[in-house]
């Protein structure tokens, strides 16, 4: 699910969409973007210097945001944001469009309205940092909902950093430990028939997650609706890309370069086709 405001139209629709997470995850938000909109131009940061976000503090986290998206606007004249980062959306969305009023921002947040709809038994597992699950916007999504389904809410410490430097062994052990805190996964009544993979570094180990599950079990994630706002947004503004051709792709790093370049290698398909351009950096 997104959350996002309609800023002013901004009128060079040739201009890229910036994406930002605190490292990798957010390419999983990229890839859905991707799909949808092949002739957008997209220049996606990921603060692997800094990472990860959702084991920091929320000032720390808000402040990096604030950064990271003033780079884009000014480096890079983006005209549109997304911040493809459940625990910065939760501490900074709305810094960030207070700060760039003109701008449409597209942030996510974990799927539970979504998985509400989509439960049958009433009874849902979510997997989140717990920066994001001690979020006031989490608290209040939750109190929202928590008369429609039962949660069981599991912080999982690590994870994503061990996704980040592809630990199989440290990933799987800790995909059983906290798949187990969750409780009885399947489709009979008691049991958990719903996760919401609420860190965008998760779809990444669905298959891994799977083998705790079982086939039964539906996985809710963000990238495609967090797409379709952003599709949304940019008609409204007149400032969809148009052509025939496809758009490009530039990665930006606060970390190591050849961090992001294995996993875009690793997580971004090759269609639609993009021109990786070089590195650039933010301290």
């Amino acid at each position: 699910m997104s959350l996002a405001r309609v800023g002013t139209p901004v009128p060079d629709a040739d201009a890229p969409i910036g994406v930002f997470d605190s490292g990798l995850g957010g390419l999983s938000v990229l890839e859905a973007l991707r799909t949808a909109l092949p002739r957008e131009r997209f220049v996606y940061f990921a603060d692997t210097g800094h990472a990860p976000y959702g084991e920091r503090g929320d000032d720390f986290v808000a402040a990096r945001s604030s950064a990271v998206a003033r780079e884009l606007r000014d480096a890079h004249g983006i005209k549109a944001l997304v911040v493809a980062c459940n625990t910065a959306t939760a501490a900074a969305i709305d810094r960030l469009r207070a700060e760039h009023p003109a701008l449409p921002v597209v942030g996510v947040e974990p799927a539970l309205k979504p998985a509400v709809a989509a439960s049958r038994t009433g009874r849902i597992a979510v997997l989140a940092t717990r920066l994001t699950l001690e979020s006031r916007k989490f608290r209040a999504l939750h109190d929202s909902l928590a008369d429609r389904a039962q949660f069981s809410i599991v912080p999982c410490d690590g994870l994503a950093g061990a996704i980040e430097r592809a630990d199989d062994e440290r990933i799987d052990a800790l995909c059983e430990r906290y798949l187990a805190t969750a409780g009885r996964f399947g489709s009979r009544d008691g049991e958990l028939d719903t996760l919401v993979l609420g860190c965008t570094h998760y779809p990444f180990i669905a298959d891994r997650l799977r083998r705790h599950t079982g086939e039964a079990v539906r996985f809710l994630d963000t990238g495609a609706p967090v797409a379709l706002q952003t599709r949304r947004l940019l008609e409204q503004a007149g400032a969809l890309r148009g052509g025939d051709g496809v758009g490009d792709l530039q990665l930006l790093s606060s970390g190591e370069r050849g961090v992001l370049d294995a996993a875009a290698a690793r997580w971004l398909s090759a269609a639609p086709p993009v021109a990786v351009q070089a590195h650039g950096t933010l301290a």
